[in-house]
């Protein structure tokens, strides 16, 4: 329970759902950790819940697809705790639509947050990780819309195909400074969100081959895996975890 004993982690898009039990794992075995989300309250209250010390969980709210937003959060982690050791590019946006009908702005906010703001968040993260001479650990959010069609999800698909390739990508920049990056890429997941669709559960329970959707818990210890000591050789790699449903496939529609 102490993998993690020192360690300063940053996790975007953690004011709920998957993000924020991460946080709770890390904070759970020795991290400090600073958790953002862009709403305000959400952050705080997050935070609070994770730990009522700050200088355990550090609540920073703000937009994770913007750059000098980014490289303020990554100057906080130097500044409150002189070090980064993990970053967990968890923030994304699902924006459901009609390939026919989709707008350009849908499209334009998809890609700004899914992968722009992953892509420069891995940047400064891995600039200052290289600076300090740290073994760091870098971990991008996919999904299984990244390896199966989904309907409705063709920008959001192509997003999280595209970081999946960035992790890929990103081992022949990294390696070099001991820096790890993968992804990880949920299935259903049972979560705040999910939760007001009273048809959820019981139809990704019935298309699951485990018989169940995927718990907040189940992502985040596949999450800790990656970034902990135990996956230091593990580099460039997609991990899904989704009670087998890419296996198989069927549409919950």
């Amino acid at each position: 329970m102490n993998d993690f004993q020192g360690q300063v982690a940053i996790v975007t898009g953690a004011g709920q759902g998957i993000g924020l039990e991460i946080c709770r794992q890390l904070v759970l075995r020795g991290a400090k950790v600073i958790l953002n989300d862009i709403n305000e309250s959400m952050t705080i209250n997050a935070a609070a819940s994770v730990s009522p010390d700050p200088n355990i969980c550090l609540p920073f709210s703000g937009d994770a697809s913007d750059i000098t937003f980014i490289q303020r959060l990554v100057a906080e982690s130097l500044t409150r705790f002189g070090k980064l050791d993990i970053v967990i590019a968890n923030a994304g946006i699902t924006l459901f639509g009609d390939f026919f009908e989709y707008k350009p702005e849908d499209f334009d906010k998809v890609m700004k947050l899914n992968l722009a703001g992953s892509f420069f968040l891995a940047q400064a993260a891995s600039i200052q990780m290289k600076k300090l001479k740290s073994s760091g650990r870098i971990l991008l959010m996919s999904s299984v819309t990244g390896h199966q069609a989904h309907k409705n999800l063709a920008a959001y698909g192509m997003s999280k195909a595209a970081l999946e390739m960035l992790a890929k990508t990103l081992v022949v920049e990294l390696s070099p400074f001991h820096i790890t990056i993968n992804a990880i890429a949920p299935g259903a997941t049972l979560t705040e969100r999910t939760a007001s669709d009273q048809d959820y559960e019981a139809t990704w329970s019935r298309i699951t081959p485990t018989g169940r959707p995927a718990t907040v818990q189940d992502i985040a210890y596949a999450a800790l895996f990656l970034v902990s000591p135990q996956a230091g050789h593990i580099t460039g790699q997609s991990l899904v975890v989704d009670g087998g449903w890419t296996s198989t496939s069927p549409s919950p529609y």
